[in-house]
């Protein structure tokens, strides 16, 4: 593993935690000189977690559409700042470029970029460890959620094993960097599902 695509909010949130915890991250993934991969912007637990990376000397790449570079809330000082046209380029590009993925606490933003990449590791699309900073037990309703899905039956277990959890950054390291994959599914459905 070489680079971890952090997906998280544009603000702060109301609990320092967040932020503190976004900084802990960033230096350590520095520390491990792992790449930061993320939404390019300097606002938020976004801008937290780049720029203690950048400051503990680890390499940042940012990825921003023009229009919120326009709006002036790009981290300028990356190791590398790409401007696409689109939030799905943005996305695109992010998933291109990192080998893991983690969501921090964060908005309708955070949740789309952690349920599409998701849904591309349940199709196949990629085959990259998913996983949450339950950071202040912050996940804690999605993951009941998500457990009540699979109880409803519209989400399979082996799908909701994608979702990696760890309330700290050591766990979640150890995670990361111990993920094996599972076997590529070859159909979509099973003839006893039909």
């Amino acid at each position: 593993m070489k680079s971890v695509c952090v997906f998280c909010g544009s603000s702060p949130g109301n609990n320092p935690v967040y932020a503190d915890t976004a900084r802990e991250l960033g230096r350590a993934l520095a520390a491990q000189g792992l790449t930061l991969v993320y939404g390019g912007g300097r606002v938020g637990l976004m801008g937290e977690v780049a720029s203690a990376a950048l400051v503990a000397g680890g390499a940042v790449v940012g990825v921003i559409p023009h229009s919120l570079a326009l709006k002036e809330i790009a981290q300028e000082d990356c190791t590398e700042l790409v401007v696409v046209n689109t939030m799905h380029e943005r996305k695109a590009l992010m998933a291109d470029r990192t080998d893991a993925f983690v969501a921090l606490p964060g908005g309708y933003g955070t949740c789309d970029e952690l349920f599409e990449i998701l849904t591309w590791g349940q199709l196949g699309i990629h085959r990259k460890p998913v996983a949450i900073l339950n950071t202040n037990g912050f996940f804690t309703p999605l993951l009941t959620w998500l457990d009540h899905v699979v109880t409803e039956g519209l989400l399979k277990p082996k799908h909701r094993a994608l979702l990696l959890v760890a309330d700290t950054v050591p766990e979640l390291l150890t995670k990361l960097t111990s993920w094996i994959p599972a076997e590529p599914t070859t159909k979509w459905v099973e003839p006893e599902e039909r």
